[in-house]
């Protein structure tokens, strides 16, 4: 039998009542707490009737953070690393300054190679002798005034040209023996006056070549003479002399007597150590009429080698090479002061220069020709022939034939 409402609905039958219990509990669980909002205790007095109590709901915590995942260490990659700001280390630092150093003695190097004037000094002839142990330098200091202007000749009391003969002539020349095993350099002078073979000119004064036929037949008459062979050439002038001694500021020198040159008129007062410029250095190694040179030219060249002798250790000193001061001017004043053969480099210079630095310290034999008379025009056959046979096979020159 089924009962019937009937009222406002028209008599419609009413829906059958929907259970109580489990739906209404399922959508209050769907139903979320406010946020910021707790359980309160006026809950449980407006808790609708028929309903069960319910433990609180809260939000459900967020997922733990996880990692990216992490590429295979044999995956064939390098690791990635955070970027890093760059440190210069003290070995970079030291390494870079190596560097710059090594590019500017390159530039130096280049320059004078190019730069450096040249001459055909050494040609090969008929009867030319042999090279032997070792190696010979010819180095001459000429009396070129080549670039100087008049004021400059006077205030270098260079003389008049005519006065001293007429044409090109040679102060000094001396012969550098740089022997292959380890015996002593020798660097040895030849008075200007001695009286030698000059080839097609018969007998004359040595420094006579020069004037008559330049570089090469000084060479070859040096080459006659001796007996060695002549390997490397080079040459330097008044005024490039000058300059070169200028521009290290100086060379300090041990004066044991007033010099007073009364041909030159230059003076040079005693005194130890003492600073040469220029003008005094230049008159230091060609005076021989003074009081202080008694043998003439045997105590010119004497001077000569000893005035080397300090001027390669001033330019290979520190203060020197590490002073831009000193360097920068030496280097600009080198092209013009030197000139070499034709076939010479800079690392033949730089060979010879480091083979001279042991005259100051006893390192390098300095003697002359030896002569039969205090006049330096006759060589002593005797001991001239055990001296130059010494140097053609690096060994020792004897005691005995050493003259200073």
């Amino acid at each position: 039998m089924v009962m019937t409402y009937r009222g406002d609905d028209g008599g419609r039958r009413m829906p059958p009542p929907r259970p109580s219990g489990r739906s209404r509990d399922h959508q209050r669980a769907q139903m979320m707490p406010l946020p910021g909002r707790g359980r309160s205790p006026y809950d449980e007095r407006t808790r609708p009737m028929g309903t069960r109590e319910q433990e609180p709901q809260y939000a459900p915590p967020p997922p733990p953070r996880q990692d990216p995942p992490r590429r295979p260490a044999d995956d064939g990659y390098p690791p990635s690393r955070s970027p890093r700001r760059r440190r210069w280390s003290f070995g970079k630092v030291l390494g870079t300054l190596v560097l710059v150093f090594v590019v500017f003695l390159a530039g130096v190097w280049v320059y004078l190679e190019f730069s450096i004037k040249r001459v055909d000094a050494l040609a090969d002839y008929s009867g030319r002798p042999v090279a032997e142990s070792g190696t010979n330098w010819l180095i001459v200091g000429s009396d070129s005034r080549e670039g100087l202007t008049a004021e400059d000749e006077e205030r270098l009391a260079t003389g008049d040209v005519a006065a001293a003969g007429g044409g090109q002539r040679t102060d000094t020349i001396m012969l550098a023996h740089l022997p292959d095993n380890d015996t002593k350099p020798t660097l040895l002078s030849l008075p200007r006056d001695s009286q030698v073979s000059i080839p097609g000119h018969g007998k004359n004064k040595i420094n006579a070549a020069f004037s008559l036929g330049g570089p090469k037949l000084l060479a070859q008459t040096v080459e006659g003479a001796t007996g060695l062979h002549i390997d490397h050439y080079a040459e330097i002038g008044f005024g490039g002399f000058a300059k070169i001694v200028d521009a290290i500021g100086g060379v300090e020198m041990c004066i044991d007597q007033d010099m007073n040159d009364t041909m030159t008129g230059i003076s040079i007062k005693a005194g130890c150590p003492q600073t040469l410029d220029g003008r005094s250095a230049l008159g230091f190694v060609r005076m021989r009429h003074s009081d202080a040179t008694p043998r003439s030219d045997l105590d010119r060249v004497a001077n000569q080698r000893k005035f080397i002798g300090a001027l390669v250790s001033e330019i290979a000193s520190p203060g020197t090479l590490l002073n831009p001061f000193d360097l920068f001017p030496l280097l600009s004043s080198a092209p013009d002061a030197l000139t070499m053969d034709s076939g010479d480099h800079v690392h033949n210079l730089a060979g010879l220069a480091i083979a001279m630095r042991g005259i100051s310290s006893g390192g390098v034999v300095t003697t002359t020709v030896p002569v039969t008379s205090g006049s330096a025009e006759n060589w002593d056959k005797a001991k001239s022939k055990q001296l130059f046979d010494a140097l053609k096979n690096d060994t020792a020159v004897p005691d005995n034939v050493i003259v200073n």
